[in-house]
């Protein structure tokens, strides 16, 4: 099988995200490095990507450099990963889209509204391969999950509870740190702070599993250190489209929780439950029945846990094999074999559209207000 060939635009050296779509992109010998900008210090960037194996003429200095030099190659980048801070994603995407690349975008996909519908109707008219980093959603029991809910295990939905939440931003003292001020700054963060970076995950989650989306909430954000301007907690309210109850919590001040992230499905029949930190075990418990524990590997699993699965049962699969699996719907869709758990643009969208609903919902003392973009109905 030839490798399809990858660039990436950020995560360089040091970057919390870069190491796991690095592993993830070649776990399964899809992709091959081959094109880099790493990082806005062009002397660093470019002596990264030849440590990796990047040919120098392939280590750019800038993004908009390898975009000039990828597009005037025969042999271009396959997929082209941005890594960059917030508030570049929609220029660099827009920007690959249009010349047309394939782009997996990290989350959040823009910093406004407006600018996700514009990356929605390029996508769309482009006709490229185009991808967010909700990755949690690449977990074998998710897939499980959702495609219990999609067969009617649990019975009709009714309640979804989720929550991210962890302590890693609870020390007053660790304000000026750059890995936690940026987060709170609304210069590079954008309106909002720890629901834009975390309760999205949670709520995209909630979308994924249920295969509905978000049509109003209502949300309380509270600043609980002084000294940051976007919320570090917040609890939202949602409803999905078909009625069904949604209920997420988010922070990053609650010591004691390093990695809280899990979702609840409680349906007619039954209920699922997901943790991150309890990866390979589905929860289920039926209606007047005992709690099961579903593991991934297991021989009975629904076909697209069981495709993404990749060692043995009782055996961990851990964040960098999520992005992986990512990867590897990615390469499929790239080589025409359409994989419909990928998200989209308008997953992307969506997760904007409700980030900046909480903040206006927030604002007027927990009102409800419309969740959706204004492309699909809502009223912006």
């Amino acid at each position: 099988m030839t490798k399809l060939k990858w660039g990436m635009i950020g995560g360089g050296e040091g970057s919390q995200i870069g190491p796991a779509h690095r592993l993830g992109a070649i776990a399964d010998g899809r992709f091959e490095l081959v094109a880099a900008a790493f990082d806005h210090r062009p002397a660093k960037g470019k002596a990264f990507a030849e440590s990796l194996g990047v040919d120098s003429s392939r280590a750019y200095c800038s993004w908009s450099e390898m975009l000039v030099g990828e597009k005037n190659r025969d042999d271009a980048v396959d997929l082209v990963t941005v890594a960059t801070p917030n508030a570049t994603h929609f220029e660099i995407t827009k920007s690959f889209l249009e010349a047309g690349f394939n782009v997996l975008c990290e989350k959040p996909m823009t910093m406004t509204v407006e600018e996700g519908e514009e990356i929605y109707k390029i996508a769309k008219k482009s006709g490229r391969v185009f991808s967010v980093n909700y990755c949690y959603s690449a977990y074998p029991m998710v897939r499980q999950a959702r495609a219990m809910v999609r067969s009617g295990d649990i019975g009709k939905l009714r309640l979804i509870i989720t929550n991210f939440s962890h302590g890693h931003h609870a020390d007053a003292e660790d304000a000026e740190n750059p890995r936690v001020r940026w987060r709170y700054d609304p210069q590079m963060a954008g309106v909002s702070g720890q629901f834009a970076d975390c309760g999205i995950h949670a709520m995209h989650l909630a979308s994924f599993i249920s295969d509905d989306t978000v049509e109003s909430l209502s949300a309380d954000f509270a600043s609980t250190i002084s000294t940051r301007i976007l919320e570090d907690d917040a609890f939202v309210n949602f409803r999905l489209s078909k009625g069904v109850v949604g209920r997420l919590w988010t922070s990053s001040v609650a010591i004691g929780r390093q990695h809280g992230f899990d979702i609840q499905i409680f349906g007619e029949t039954g209920g699922l439950r997901w943790a991150s930190e309890q990866p390979n075990q589905l929860i289920y418990t039926p209606l007047s029945g005992r709690t099961q524990v579903i593991e991934k590997g297991e021989a009975d699993l629904y076909d697209d846990a069981k495709r993404i699965s990749r060692v043995a049962i009782a055996h961990p699969e851990g964040f960098p094999l999520a992005v992986a699996n990512m990867y590897m719907d990615l390469a499929d869709a790239i080589s025409g074999y359409e994989r419909d758990g990928l998200p989209t643009a308008e997953d992307g969208l969506r997760s904007m559209a409700a980030v900046y609903a909480a903040v206006a919902s927030a604002k007027k003392n927990g009102l409800w207000v419309d969740a959706r973009p204004p492309v699909f109905g809502g009223k912006g």
